[in-house]
């Protein structure tokens, strides 16, 4: 939130859009300015000397054009004519599936296993989380990380995440803990609830500030919430002095969007982009798009990974970077055998973006789901061990993979048990909900006319 920290990430944003900003850059260094912290949101030092530069810059950088803006659309009607595979329109209304409710329950529990699975190494390095996993003898990544048997030195130079070590090791796991990729789906269950489908960007807006603890907000949806309570409509919440707004916060928000759409990717991803832009704009609209038209594809119960990745794509200008990434991730899973090989390729070509940008994230997803082949720990697995967002990317995966299992039952018990059927979270009136419950009241909404 700090002006200060803001610019180095705007600035890095600009090198990745193709915007030139060289003389901000020159004007921000010479005063003492500093890059963006590398791996977290805020550097160690405030430097208020720096805030009245810091705005005025942040403001002109915003505007400067950037030449991918119309390969790389925000505005839905614009994004569905840059797509010559848009999908027809789904049914209003999930058609008759007794299956369907399963099919939910084990989506609610494949994302949060895969979310927990990834929450100890968040923000480790590549070489950490496997260095981690091989001294526990769990490489390739197989089952829960463990601090058991690792040598004390290993985890000195690479310690766990300082929020995450005490709920997701396995040693230490009781129920599902609460993570902003549990707490954003229930928030879109909120929505549809209280809104139906017909919600507007403003009604997310509302249900944010009544719903959602600020404290529990990160990099652009902390933004897009200090600009709500400033009196910044939507959708220049999504842009107003937000470098994070190409990052992966509205993916991971995407989820209830696609369930609740079975059949209908078209319906899905635009709900989804509704959601989006109150924080996001260009490829981080896509990533959100991508996975719930994914999702919808694979919650009708009749089509496999490799179509369901195919229909997401559909929902993605084909000219953007997200398009790109994603297609290039699932070329590179169907032709390296060994996933390791995989993982370090698109590293090579998508490491110069943030960890937490949609463009890597994506790409990684992709590449988890095509080389898991619906295997469920495999899915979960692959996109943890991929490093950069390891809890988003894998309860993303943990989610298409579940649906595709179709039944809680045909998910090991060894990554459901753990989990007691309860979910913490901080957003009112489901601290303590069961998954089975959550797969009741997503139903209710997927089945709504």
């Amino acid at each position: 939130m700090q002006p200060e920290d803001l610019v180095g990430h705007e600035l890095r944003q600009a090198d990745e859009d193709g915007r030139d900003a060289r003389e901000f850059a020159a004007r921000w260094y010479a005063a003492g300015g500093h890059p963006a912290p590398p791996a977290s949101g805020a550097s160690p030092d405030a430097r208020p000397d720096l805030r009245p530069l810091a705005e005025e810059l942040l403001d002109a950088l915003a505007g400067l054009p950037s030449p991918l803006a119309a390969d790389e659309p925000t505005a839905l009607d614009a994004i569905v004519a840059a797509c010559p595979d848009w999908p027809a329109p789904g049914p209003d209304g999930a058609p008759h599936d007794p299956a369907l409710r399963d099919r939910l329950h084990a989506a609610w529990l494949g994302r949060a296993v895969g979310c927990l699975l990834g929450k100890p190494v968040e923000k480790l390095p590549l070489d950490a989380i496997r260095a981690l996993a091989r001294a526990a003898g769990n490489w390739p990544l197989d089952d829960w990380f463990t601090a058991r048997g690792v040598a004390p030195e290993l985890l000195a130079a690479h310690p766990w995440n300082r929020r995450s070590a005490t709920t997701s090791l396995a040693e230490n796991i009781d129920g599902m803990p609460e993570d902003d990729d549990l707490d954003y789906p229930l928030l879109a269950l909120l929505l549809l609830r209280r809104h139906g489908r017909g919600f507007t960007t403003a009604d997310v807006a509302r249900l944010w500030l009544d719903e959602l603890p600020a404290g529990r907000t990160f990099t652009a949806e902390r933004i897009a919430y200090r600009n709500l309570l400033d009196g910044v409509e939507p959708p220049l919440t999504a842009v107003r002095r937000n470098p994070f707004r190409e990052w992966i916060g509205a993916l991971i928000r995407a989820d209830v969007h696609g369930w609740t759409r079975p059949g209908d990717p078209a319906g899905a991803a635009a709900q989804a982009h509704r959601d989006a832009v109150l924080s996001h704009t260009g490829v981080g609209v896509h990533g959100a798009m991508f996975v719930a038209a994914t999702l919808a594809a694979a919650a009708d119960g009749g089509h496999d990974v490799h179509h369901a990745l195919a229909a997401g794509l559909s929902v993605v200008p084909p000219r953007s970077r997200l398009a790109e990434a994603v297609r290039h991730g699932i070329a590179t899973a169907r032709a390296v055998p060994a996933f390791d090989t995989v993982v370090d390729r698109l590293h090579a070509r998508y490491g110069g973006y943030h960890w937490v940008h949609a463009v890597p994230n994506t790409a990684l997803l992709a590449a988890a789901l095509t080389h898991a082949d619906g295997d469920f720990t495999r899915s979960v697995c692959a996109a943890v061990s991929g490093g950069w967002d390891t809890d988003s990317n894998g309860a993303t995966a943990g989610s298409v993979a579940g649906l595709l299992a179709g039944h809680p039952d045909r998910l090991p018990d060894r990554w459901t048990s753990p989990l007691k059927n309860r979910l913490s979270t901080s957003v009112p009136s489901f601290d303590g909900t069961g998954f089975d419950t959550l797969a009741d009241l997503t139903h209710l909404e997927a089945v709504r006319p």
